[in-house]
């Protein structure tokens, strides 16, 4: 059974390989999740190097259609009109704009913009990474414009959420919509289990950074999805079992001048689970 796991997902990996140096998708069939209750899409600061164009066509080769929007992509300050512009051009490529951020929020008036930033783009889920005593602060503005907030975790690279442990101690007693990005490479790096803290931390999962790391420690690095320690296959059964409704987005930070074979490696080897795993 690994054998043909092994070589099942192998040959998924192939495939979007080798899609992504052509310019078009042949689009034989459809990406395996789309029978799915979850979406597969790509954390918009992948593309920091990059701008909109590139991005965009990436996500046209590999056959995604979901994006977590970063403001360098579409800045804070943009006219009503450069949003709309920006959306009809995520519809061209077949791409949604589903939220907004990761965006550090260090004051009040952070907080007022992002919200406001979010309503105007049209998303429901904010991703963010708020100072701890801003919490209760954006408690009232997630009940205000009835958005999700995601907090962001970072592993033990910061003192802010190291954790999925940390971001429930802070939000469980807050409004239901105060809730959490589980960035599973980053729960990891923090000695944590992604797969159990995804059971037990499910009603509170509104958005999931897909990655893969090499340890448990914050030596731990970040490498193509498949070639780390974390159990994908079981992260996928954790997601049917939960139910999870939301996006599973690749964020890809290996190689991040020339990211384009580590994302088609990893996306191609995230469907190969899918498919091997139903």
């Amino acid at each position: 059974m690994r054998t043909f796991l092994s070589i099942l997902i192998l040959s998924f990996a192939f495939v979007h390989i080798t899609q992504a140096q052509g310019p078009k998708r042949p689009d034989l069939q459809p990406a395996p999740e789309t029978t799915e209750i979850f979406n597969l899409g790509i954390a918009g600061y992948t593309f920091h190097k990059f701008d909109l164009d590139k991005t965009l066509e990436t996500l046209q080769k590999t056959d995604v259609h979901y994006l977590c929007i970063k403001d360098f992509h579409l800045p804070f300050n943009s006219t009503d009109k450069e949003i709309k512009a920006f959306h009809a051009k995520l519809a061209g490529y077949g791409v949604t704009g589903y939220g907004v951020g990761p965006i550090y929020m260090r004051s009040k008036e952070e907080v007022d913009n992002a919200f406001e930033y979010a309503k105007r783009v049209g998303v429901r889920v904010i991703v963010g990474v708020p100072n701890y005593e801003l919490l209760p602060y954006i408690n009232e503005k997630v009940a205000e414009y009835d958005m999700q907030y995601a907090i962001h975790l970072h592993g033990p690279d910061i003192e802010l959420y190291p954790d999925a442990d940390d971001v429930w101690k802070n939000v469980k007693d807050l409004d239901p919509r105060m809730g959490m990005c589980l960035d599973i490479g980053h729960d990891r790096r923090n000695g944590k289990d992604p797969v159990a803290d995804l059971e037990k931390y499910h009603s509170r999962v509104f958005d999931i950074h897909l990655k893969d790391v090499t340890g448990a420690t914050k030596l731990g690095y970040s490498v193509e999805v498949g070639r780390g320690i974390l159990d994908i296959p079981g992260f996928v059964r954790m997601l049917r079992k939960v139910k999870y409704t939301g996006v599973v987005s690749l964020e890809h930070e290996r190689n991040m001048d020339d990211p384009f074979m580590g994302i088609a490696e990893s996306i191609g080897y995230f469907r190969g689970v899918v498919a091997a795993t139903r």
